[in-house]
């Protein structure tokens, strides 16, 4: 028998699929999925029905054919059209913590989980406010006060769930930032831990006996009860660094993994595993080039722009004795005149060897699925493109990403921008080194691609979400919906999946 888990602030579904894909779907299930965003909702719905699909025995050309776009509808028959019901019954588009949502999410949980029933709640409470980046954007607000901002808060949501459906075990995930954020003169996640080992006595619901939590770290053996002084944790203790565990992204977050008092057993730390590289995740993906912005694109004219740059640029590197540099870029033209599309929302697979020694790919490859979804490049205006060029040059050479406006020193790569030399955009321009595991996915990817360039100076170009899915372990037949911009946002903020299977094989084992 399966486990019901509750999935609160779903977004595109990673945490989910790490539970429900552990074990081929035969240790979790979700019960119940609620996510705000009407984009992410609908691919949440489209990775519900997969799953249903593939447990059904119905075979998964209805899928597919959705997938390859020959069909509008992702359902090709009465049967798959009742596991397409399914899956809309158990994704749940609404806001939590509004009056509506949390009626319709509590009539879900009250129809599906039966009366002392043991489940799992999981979820990340939407972050922005304990960011350290939207805490400095914050911070610009003159009307701004922290303790009006329903963000802040909506932890408390989670909190309302964890004390209606007492499960067995719960993991909350959120952004290194909480650690630091505060409200008025406490630290926000002091209370947080606090909550969460009573969330009764934390909602002043104290009506009869309380369940009361054990929050484990997930790196280390420190454990928080109800009883012990707040002031002995080390709050840190409480954050993942995925790359530690064969995620091929340096994301650092912090993930609680609470277990009920009555529950005995102890838990490991994550085994680390080897590190993972951008190259190793993404170079077997097709080629692509960029699109030009504010001028008429082509792939004659695209070669014609970047090329250009190179050859201009390799001249200035002669000039300030950067001779390998100007070899470099000279040497990217040849490929650069290799005539590449620029992706689209499906495009064919390639005819390639599925068969790989890379453990990644092979657990993210889908053989059957004819199609590389989400695979189109952004366009660039043409002096992006220079910087582009130039840093993803620099960056083959170097190992590592230029910085500032001392290593973007050829004439005509700073960008107008007043606070440029100050050292506060050291980052602007960022490629994700080919070697080592990329820099953090964040939300950012979906307002522009500056730091998420590709170390491929040939391609020229940001990454692609499929790419940025790669680096998020998301599986290849793993289909975001909506326009790119909401595609994006989508995957920036996921916890990355098979990061989500480590965790779930943790709590299956606690509750064998």
């Amino acid at each position: 028998m399966s486990i019901p888990v509750i999935d609160l602030f779903s977004g595109p579904g990673g945490l989910g699929e790490g539970f429900a894909g552990l074990d081929d779907g035969q240790v979790f299930r979700i019960l119940v999925s609620a996510e705000m965003n009407p984009a992410a909702h609908q691919t949440l719905r489209l990775r519900s029905y997969y799953r249903h699909l593939r447990a059904s025995g119905s075979g998964m050309q209805a899928y597919y054919d959705f997938c390859r776009g020959v069909s509008t509808l992702p359902w090709n028959s009465e049967n798959t059209r009742k596991l397409w019901d399914k899956a809309s019954e158990e994704t749940l588009n609404i806001t939590l913590g509004s009056s509506e949502g949390d009626r319709l999410l509590d009539k879900a949980i009250d129809e599906r989980l039966k009366p002392g029933e043991d489940c799992v709640l999981i979820g990340g409470p939407p972050c922005q406010a304990y960011s350290l980046v939207g805490r400095s954007r914050n911070r610009g607000k003159a009307d701004y006060r922290p303790e009006d901002d329903k963000r802040h808060f909506l932890y408390r949501e989670y909190l309302r769930v964890l004390q209606k459906t007492r499960p067995a075990v719960f993991v909350m995930e959120n952004v290194k930032g909480i650690l630091s954020s505060r409200v008025g003169n406490r630290q926000i996640f002091q209370d947080i831990l606090t909550d969460l080992v009573n969330p009764s006595a934390a909602l002043a619901m104290a009506n009869g006996t309380q369940t009361t939590y054990r929050i484990h770290s997930l790196t280390s053996t420190t454990t928080f009860t109800e009883d012990m002084d707040i002031d002995s944790i080390d709050p840190f203790d409480f954050v993942v660094h995925a790359e530690e565990h064969g995620i091929p992204q340096a994301r650092h977050r912090v993930i609680l993994l609470g277990v009920r008092s009555d529950i005995s057993g102890r838990t490991q730390p994550l085994s680390p595993r080897k590190k993972i590289s951008v190259l190793d995740a993404i170079g077997d993906l097709p080629k692509l080039r960029s699109k030009l912005t504010r001028q008429p694109d082509s792939k004659e004219a695209w070669a014609e722009v970047v090329s250009s740059h190179c050859l201009d640029l390799s001249r200035h590197a002669i000039a300030a004795g950067m001779t390998t540099l100007s070899a470099e870029l000279l040497q990217a033209i040849p490929g650069l005149l290799v005539k590449v599309d620029s992706g689209a929302l499906r495009i064919p697979k390639p005819p390639t060897r599925m068969e790989t020694s890379n453990d990644l790919l092979f657990r993210l490859r889908d053989p059957a699925l004819p199609v590389i979804l989400n695979h189109e490049s952004r366009g660039h205006m043409s002096e992006d493109l220079r910087r582009y060029v130039f840093a993803a040059t620099f960056a083959t050479i170097e190992k590592r990403s230029p910085k500032g406006h001392n290593e973007f020193s050829l004439p005509g790569l700073a960008p107008k921008h007043a606070n440029w030399e100050s050292g506060n955009f050291s980052d602007r321009f960022r490629v994700q080194v080919g070697n080592r595991p990329s820099t953090t996915i964040t939300s950012h990817i979906s307002k522009d691609g500056h730091y998420f360039i590709h170390p491929d100076a040939a391609q020229c170009r940001s990454l692609t979400v499929r790419e940025a899915a790669r680096l998020q372990t998301f599986p290849d037949n793993y289909f975001f919906q909506g326009n790119r911009t909401e595609q994006f946002h989508q995957v920036g903020n996921a916890v990355p999946p098979l990061l989500a299977a480590e965790i779930a094989a943790k709590v299956k084992r606690l509750l064998s």
